[in-house]
This record gives C-alpha cells, structure tokens and sequence, in this order.
C-alpha cells in the first residue's frame, strides 16, 4: 500500500470537496474566507497530487473530469467522519442558545402548520433565528442537507430518498373543492359527485415544485387510464382557494390545506370519486446532524407542530 502524501491535510481535503461540488474557484475562495490565489494553488497541489486534472473546461464552466468525480464521495466521508470524530455533544439548553434554523417546505402545507411551528421555536429559543426556504424545481434538497445548508426538509413523497432519515408527520385525506354557489355545487351534494363529473369539470392545478408531489394526482389517473380537465395551472398554491371564489374551478387537493380556506371562504367540499391515496407528510435530515442536541430539538418541535393539527 502507498503511503499518503505528506502535504495532504485536512484543509485540502475541504477544499478538493468544495471543489467538486461549486466547480467554480471563486465560490469556493468566498465560502472559504480565503484570496482565490489560494485557492487556486490548493488546486495546483490537489493535481499533482493525483496526478489528474480534476475538474476541467465545460461548455457552462468547469466540470469534474471521472477521477475527479470519483473523489467526492470518499473526500465526504472524511470529512463527516473527522467532524463526529471531534464533535462535542454538549447540552443543548433552547433558551439560552442563539442558533439560526433552517427548514425548507412548500406552501401547500396545512395554513396552520408553520405558524404553529414558529411559534413553538419562538417560544423555545426566544435567541435563535428561523428562515423557511421556499421548494421549487430547481432546489437540490438532497445536496442542501448534505452541505449542511438545510437543516430540515418538510414536504410529501411517496417515496422518500432512502439515505436520508425521516420520521412521519401527518396524512392527509385528499378532497375536492370548489365555490359554494357555483352551478355545479348548488345542484350537487357532497357525496354526489361521480367519476363522470369530477373528469369534466374545470380544475386548477398546481405547478411542479416537488417530483413526485405536484404530479401524483395526475400521474394516479393516468395509471388507472383517466385524464381529468386541468384548466388552470398556478405556481402560486397558497393562492388557488382565493381562484376558487371568483370561478367555477375545482381544487384536489389535502383536507388539512382546505380547512381553513372552508372556513373563511364561501367552499364547499366534496369526496372525491377516486381512491386517492393520502398524502403522507415527512421531515428529512441528513445524517450529518442525526446526533446533534440542537436539531434533536428541531425535530421535536416540528413534531409537536405536527400532532397538534385537527385539534
């Protein structure tokens, strides 16, 4: 077996990994602190150290050559496995503690889950700072956990990515939901609607903003061969119940979205003549901050948040 070379610390490793995953110097210079010269000499080291030019010209920028890629994974195990190896578990004490959370969820969530869950961090860690992150198409959650730039992803999936931990926080029924004094809900009672109708009708839809969320009504249908008529589609989720006042658009959609719209809102709700599974709603986390105090609280709180719904 080759020794290791005498000038590979941990530094380079951070750096080789940062590499990898900006492909971009300057980036990795900013989140380092450090001049871009310096970086750039860490990268000069890093290929005669490999004997591979590790990350080269793209048509969008630079790109990880094969070795290059090949050096990711292991370069993050030895820097997750060094953190752990000196990371003290000290008390987390939420009242006295000024942490800054991150949590990342869409905005088709129960109207009153996050306040709820603000309030409870609020009330915990009057010190500490909470920032909820939007999910679009774009975002890399998986990548963000891993970096450690989110602490918590909240959302639903049928399938959860495997290597990540979760725990289960709420199901939820799915239901139509359209305006009370449309023709259609004037004549029809809400366990009247049939297959034919709920088909036909008008719906407004969602955008994608998670794979396997925004698409499981359709992609349900499409595997028991049935296509409804999206009329509407919106990015803009929290405001569909406002679509639905002034039109004669149908809304699929969870029963714990819909509660506090129906509410304050001239709706009316109905079952849905398909057997839509529920959605099942998680938070995720990485490995990386299984252990730790402070998001072992995180957790809890987001938890309770979750239990605390339908009472």
């Amino acid at each position: 077996m080759a020794a290791l070379p005498q000038h590979l610390d941990l530094h380079l490793i951070r750096i080789l990994y940062l590499l990898l995953v900006e492909k971009n110097v300057s980036r990795v210079a900013l989140k380092l602190n450090q001049p871009q010269p310096s970086i750039s000499a860490s990268l000069r080291k890093l290929r005669e150290l490999t004997g591979d030019p590790l990350l080269v010209r793209g048509a969008r920028g630079m790109v990880p050559t094969q070795h290059g890629e090949s050096l990711l994974i292991p370069a993050k195990r030895i820097l997750d496995e060094t953190e752990n190896l000196f990371l003290k578990k000290t008390p987390f004490v939420p009242q006295e503690e000024a942490r800054t959370f991150h949590i990342a969820a869409p905005d088709y969530l129960d109207s009153q889950f996050l306040p709820n869950l603000v309030a409870l961090l609020r009330r915990g860690s009057p010190n500490s700072r909470v920032k909820i992150h939007s999910l679009g198409p774009g975002v890399d959650y998986v990548r963000l956990l891993s970096d450690g730039d989110m602490d918590l992803v909240i959302a639903n999936w049928d399938e959860p990515p495997e290597h990540l931990h979760m725990s289960k926080l709420f199901e939820d029924p799915i239901i139509c939901v359209m305006r009370s004094d449309c023709p259609y809900a004037l004549r029809t009672g809400s366990e009247d609607m049939t297959l034919a109708d709920y088909l036909s009708l008008p719906h407004v839809a969602p955008t994608q903003i998670l794979p396997g969320y925004h698409g499981v009504i359709d992609d349900f249908l499409e595997r028991h061969g049935l296509q409804r008529n999206v009329a509407v589609e919106s990015a803009y989720f929290g405001l569909i119940p406002y679509m639905l006042t002034q039109t004669d658009l149908v809304l699929t959609t969870g029963r714990q979205f819909v509660r506090y719209y129906e509410r304050n809102m001239p709706l009316k709700t109905y079952t849905v003549p398909v057997k839509f599974p529920s959605m099942r709603f998680y938070q995720l986390w990485h490995e990386r901050v299984h252990q730790a105090p402070e998001h072992k609280w995180l957790r809890e709180q987001v938890s309770t948040a979750a239990k605390a719904l339908g009472k």
